[in-house]
């Protein structure tokens, strides 16, 4: 829907978005539970916020109809039940609403994150404290760092709506890339001094 406001002579043109949503609702057989926890492990892994029970959101996009539509063979493979629709929020409220719920999820992925990074700075600190410079060590943390900087990438790709702790993670792995430089650094010169 567009819409022109004439303000003092301008004339503003502003696009009303709708945020379309699919809406999975599915039912599976209460055992094996390894069967309801696969599906919803691989729902909860695409970003998807639950309504309640068996009742799930993402945003439409062509990749989460794909995605969905395999999934519905697999609920039904595994002897359950699953209906997919495309909804709206009745109002901008009911809208907001919904998105509030992907971006605490997304929060909560991201205080997880940085208590991650608290963990890798310490680790690193105390390396330095006992002054334990050894390339194993740095390899170690490296191979850390590229975990933590994997997983911000998987939480960022979920962060559908803007989370407000993003920005605050960035930041956060920006710190352990530099504190992980440091350690290298030293590290390197540890090693010039000895040789």
């Amino acid at each position: 829907m567009v819409w022109l406001k004439c303000n003092h002579g301008y004339i503003t043109i502003a696009t009303m978005i709708e945020i379309t949503w699919l809406l999975l609702t599915y039912k599976l057989p209460r055992e094996p539970a390894a069967k309801r926890i696969s599906v919803w492990r691989r729902l909860k892994g695409m970003g998807a916020v639950y309504l309640q029970n068996g009742v799930c959101i993402v945003p439409k996009t062509d990749d989460y109809v794909r995605r969905l539509k395999m999934l519905e063979n697999e609920i039904r493979e595994l002897d359950g039940d699953c209906v997919i629709l495309e909804t709206v929020g009745l109002d901008k409220a009911q809208e907001r609403k919904v998105t509030a719920r992907f971006q605490a999820d997304r929060d909560d992925a991201y205080e997880e994150f940085v208590d991650k990074c608290d963990d890798f700075e310490r680790e690193v600190a105390k390396e330095i404290n006992a002054n334990h410079y050894t390339f194993a060590e740095l390899e170690e943390n490296e191979v850390d760092l590229k975990k933590l900087q994997g997983w911000l990438a998987k939480i960022e790709a979920l962060d559908f709506y803007g989370a407000a702790r993003a920005a605050e993670a960035r930041a956060r792995l920006k710190r352990c890339e530099e504190v992980l430089d440091d350690y290298a650094r030293r590290v390197f010169e540890a090693h010039d001094e000895n040789h």
